[in-house]
């Protein structure tokens, strides 16, 4: 990390010794996550006298990219500050360690509650809220100058609090964009996670903030279908990529054929609707024609309220049919 980045957050340095004593010198029992560009690890950090539920992401620096991945992550998210995006405790940065502490997430992330009833429709109409939200935040630039294109929304980079509320995270490949034209391409040399990808990107060489559009356009799909962007099913080639499935059956008016069966009893069909035609349209192959991030929280917040509404509805025609039947016993 830089000397000025050091100096800057000097606050939120962590000594190496006590990463490693809140994690159990890295015992794997305490690994939550392992792969590029490093391993995650749960753990346990003193500080003020509270011990804390931590998450440490400890950077492989021996794959090449892992210092370059900590300075892009720690840059962002120790500037960065909303509801929505996964909340930074500190830093360490010693003895060829590079390591991020975030607050621990007690659901874990997205990805594994897609096909689980547990989480409910309106949860996940308010997951996508948050993480709308999150996005707005990072593609505005009011109060700096930049804004941020995360580079690789999915659903593994969406987590989850005790109370289901969106926190986003993963930013070891987002760009900072210094210019204000949001339209501006900015080269990226990573492209995206399977089946999430913008095709955008191979045609112009790079990304800009609707290519972040287009991942959350599948994230809302994948919420509604209660399944992963990408299936690797070789006896079932023509559903492995749920954007193609998803466009095709929304196209012919056939979406109900794919929803999730768990939840479909549940959903107000004007908020699957509106979510839908929300989600096709974030898809568009023409960047300029997907919906700028504002819309989309307006439209997603519009869609809560009809799923509200549409509960206290069903809820209030159960109780009176109740309470008839009461009377007439």
């Amino acid at each position: 990390m830089a000397s000025t980045i050091k100096d800057k957050f000097a606050h939120l340095r962590i000594p190496l010794e006590v990463v490693v004593k809140a994690t159990n010198n890295f015992h794997h029992d305490n690994i939550i996550g392992h792969g590029v560009p490093g391993t995650a690890y749960r753990g346990q950090l003193l500080q003020s006298k509270i011990f804390r539920e931590i998450t440490a992401r400890r950077f492989d620096w021996k794959h090449g990219e892992g210092h370059l991945e900590f300075l892009r992550e720690s840059t962002v998210l120790l500037d960065l500050e909303h509801t929505n995006l996964v909340s930074v405790i500190g830093f360490c940065d010693e003895k060829d360690e590079k390591i991020i502490v975030t607050r621990y997430e007690a659901k874990g992330n997205l990805g594994r509650y897609l096909n689980s009833p547990k989480l409910t429709w309106t949860q996940r109409l308010r997951v996508c809220v948050g993480v709308a939200r999150a996005l707005s935040y990072l593609h505005d630039v009011k109060g700096r100058d930049y804004s941020v294109i995360h580079c690789n929304i999915n659903s593994d980079m969406i987590l989850l609090d005790e109370n289901w509320e969106a926190k986003l995270c993963g930013f070891e490949h987002s760009i900072k964009q210094v210019e204000h034209n949001k339209d501006e391409v900015s080269p990226c040399e990573h492209i995206g996670t399977m089946g999430c990808m913008d095709p955008e990107i191979e045609k112009t060489g790079g990304v800009t903030h609707k290519s972040d559009t287009y991942s959350f356009g599948v994230i809302l799909f994948e919420v509604l279908c209660g399944r992963r962007a990408f299936i690797d099913d070789h006896e079932n080639e023509a559903n492995r990529f749920l954007v193609s499935l998803a466009k095709y059956h929304y196209e012919n008016k056939s979406l109900q054929d794919i929803l999730n069966v768990d939840l479909y009893d549940r959903m107000s069909p004007q908020s699957v609707l509106k979510c839908s035609k929300l989600a096709y349209s974030c898809l568009n192959e023409d960047r300029a024609r997907r919906p700028n991030i504002d819309d989309i929280v307006n439209q997603l917040e519009r869609a809560v309220e009809l799923q509200l509404r549409y509960e206290n509805i069903v809820s209030s025609f159960f109780f009176i049919i109740i309470f008839f039947l009461h009377c007439h016993s």
